[in-house]
């Protein structure tokens, strides 16, 4: 983030905190305009960042029928509240092109799709699409599980609810069967 947005944000938590009636003056809260400015800069990195190329690609002669990696962690910002979501992303894909990627980098995929302004429902939906991107798959199947702040925080303050989301493409959407093992697998 540039010195001049730095700033901006924080004089907005400046005002934020006047506005609560805070005093932003006070030792305690001196330094927090700052903090949160280079929070705000780490959680929503994606925003301004070049389309995902974090990558790695290795061809194969044979290649399984799923690759699944399960129980990625995940930490994103709801769009309507600017709180906090988390929870668990539960990533397959059926590989094609005799080619599959690097495992290490699906969780900085997730990462990537996940540090900005979001709603579950379209972060579920982008990690998809970045996979069938970059991958060109025969099919891909998203599972995510979070648990949202701004339902457990404020509103109707329901804590410990879980929200589940899920997205297929390709061979996930159309084959019945497989769709029930990815679900099997990740359910144990």
């Amino acid at each position: 983030m540039n010195e001049a947005n730095q700033a901006k944000i924080e004089q907005a938590v400046k005002l934020i905190l006047e506005a609560v009636g805070e005093d932003p003056e006070r030792q305690g809260l001196l330094e927090t305009p700052a903090r949160v400015a280079r929070m705000y800069g780490e959680v929503f990195s994606s925003v301004t960042a070049p389309a995902f190329d974090n990558y790695k690609l290795f061809p194969v002669d044979e290649t399984t029928e799923m690759v699944l990696i399960k129980d990625i962690p995940f930490y994103s910002m709801c769009e309507h509240h600017l709180l906090p979501f988390f929870g668990t992303v539960h990533v397959a894909y059926i590989p094609d092109h005799q080619r599959v990627m690097g495992l290490s980098k699906i969780p900085r995929l997730v990462d990537y799709c996940a540090k900005r302004p979001n709603v579950q429902e379209r972060l579920t939906v982008n990690i998809a699409k970045e996979l069938n991107r970059i991958l060109d798959p025969k099919g891909v199947a998203i599972s995510i599980s979070a648990r949202h702040m701004c339902m457990e925080m404020r509103g109707v303050e329901k804590t410990g609810s879980q929200t589940e989301t899920s997205y297929y493409t390709g061979t996930f959407k159309t084959d019945h069967e497989l769709k029930a093992e990815f679900l099997q697998r990740i359910n144990g």
